[in-house]
């Protein structure tokens, strides 16, 4: 494995471009996806409704479909997410706390790929599903209590290349993209969280599915 260190003012970043082989990359945006009523592979997501979407049973992922409030209003959060980790480890983050989901085979092999590298256990992993190019994230930092004063966090990506941007909070000004592909590990670590944010804005011309794996270590 190829990785590369990347210091930044105020944190470090461990970027390795292909972590996970194809064949495991493969066989994972498979995994993610596997259910009882739809062929994954030629079904537009995006279009399900969520009456539709309640009614999938997904062979290995529970995923779900959050609302959040905004200026006083109730969104749908555009992409689907699911929690997984150790007994007790609840996160919340944009007024939705998630209970943990316990853990299965696929997402332990991926875990334990990852910590052999990291040096970290992580006890929790956030999976967020970006069905298209429309489907994002807004500035945010993972600076909730539960993660502690300068936490670890190893984020994987399978599926469709989507650009990862960072600004600095005091400069928004700065930022750095970074293009994460299929099968690329991402680590944050040091005080990144308290002086970075970090987003993955609509990309149009995406038309697939992309599938990102935040791995953390929720603290007492």
């Amino acid at each position: 494995m190829q990785a590369f260190v990347i210091q930044v003012p105020d944190g470090e970043l461990i970027f390795a471009e292909r972590f996970f082989n194809t064949k495991i990359s493969d066989r994972s945006v498979e995994y993610f996806q596997e259910n009882d009523i739809y062929n994954w592979q030629h079904t537009d997501w995006q279009q399900l409704s969520a009456e539709d979407l309640a009614q999938v049973k997904f062979t290995y992922i529970n995923w779900q479909r959050d609302d959040i409030k905004m200026f006083g209003k109730t969104i749908a959060l555009p992409r689907l997410t699911a929690w997984y980790g150790d007994a007790g480890k609840s996160y919340t983050y944009s007024g939705i706390t998630s209970q943990p989901q316990v853990w299965n085979a696929g997402l332990l092999y991926i875990k334990k790929q990852i910590e052999q590298v990291t040096g970290c256990a992580f006890n929790s992993v956030l999976l967020n599903w970006y069905r298209n190019g429309e489907d994002h994230m807004g500035w945010h930092a993972d600076d909730e209590p539960e993660l502690g004063v300068n936490p670890l966090i190893a984020s994987v990506n399978f599926g469709e290349t989507r650009d990862f941007v960072l600004r600095r909070n005091d400069e928004p000004r700065q930022k750095i993209v970074m293009p994460l592909q299929h099968g690329t590990l991402l680590v944050m670590g040091g005080a990144l969280q308290h002086y970075w944010q970090h987003s993955v804005p609509k990309r149009k011309r995406v038309k697939g599915s992309r599938f990102n794996l935040t791995f953390r270590a929720i603290v007492e």
